[in-house]
């Protein structure tokens, strides 16, 4: 089945905002962030959206495995945003990508910090962001992907989500062309203001505030929302704590036994 993406409509609105952007369909490739970043390093800096129908070697937060293939069952839509950017401060760069995609896709889908987008308890989609430095520029790698129709839960920790529950009969082209011109301009909003504008508005998504928390690095208390660098607040006995590293990783606390 050949899949028709919205490449020339995505270029069209993005290319105003970014006159060099390009937009490239692979039928495979092993990870389209790890593509992109052996681009980088070679000095190809210019913004990019990198579209796999299939990845075989995908990467998820922490190192973990993420395969992915765009049709069939457990279909997902994987992508990467390659771009050069120069923000004042990067704190908060995940979070600003949630919420584009969120905004971007449903109002009933929430984000789990700092980089999950969850549906009723379970993980729908992912964010990787990593980046490259070549000579005095500092290029981001923005990858993402998002659980299109339902999966198998084997050897996942979290539950998968899938789009479809939400948007019946949605496809990849469709969510593409919806998510990617909305995670452009935040992009370009994050690089000119940072974070603190837009506090508020994922606090209205965040899945963790008011819960119980329990930290990989022992840290446990009440999520108190996201300060204005995108740091997460937990309140614990000692006080309220930041917690700025990715390496955290935050699940809601188990329930006391009866």
């Amino acid at each position: 089945m050949t899949i028709q993406w919205p490449a020339e409509a995505i270029w069209e609105a993005v290319s105003p905002l970014w006159p060099s952007f390009s937009v490239e369909i692979l039928p495979e490739v092993d990870s389209t962030n790890t593509e992109l970043m052996r681009r980088a390093r070679a000095g190809q800096l210019d913004p990019i959206l990198l579209v796999a129908e299939r990845q075989t070697a995908g990467r998820g937060r922490l190192g973990r495995d993420w395969k992915s293939d765009t049709a069939g069952e457990g279909g997902t839509l994987t992508f990467s945003l390659g771009v050069p950017l120069a923000p004042a401060d990067w704190s908060g760069l995940s979070l600003a990508v949630g919420l584009a995609v969120v905004n971007a896709l449903h109002p009933a889908l929430r984000l789990k910090w700092p980089n999950d987008v969850w549906l009723d308890g379970r993980k729908l989609a992912g964010i990787l962001i990593e980046t490259a430095g070549v000579g005095d520029t500092r290029y981001a790698v923005i990858g993402v992907g998002i659980n299109l129709s339902p999966r198998e839960a084997t050897d996942l920790r979290t539950p998968p989500a899938a789009l479809q529950e939400l948007l019946p009969g949605v496809q990849a082209p469709d969510v593409l062309g919806q998510v990617a011109p909305v995670l452009v301009r935040m992009v370009q909003r994050f690089a000119a203001q940072g974070f603190a504008p837009l506090r508020e508005d994922f606090l209205a998504r965040d899945l963790l505030n008011g819960q119980a928390v329990v930290c990989s690095d022992g840290v446990n208390g009440t999520a108190r929302g996201v300060d204005a660098s995108g740091a997460l607040l937990v309140h614990t006995d000692q006080g309220l704590i930041k917690i700025n590293s990715a390496e955290v990783s935050v699940r809601p606390a188990p329930a006391a036994p009866l």
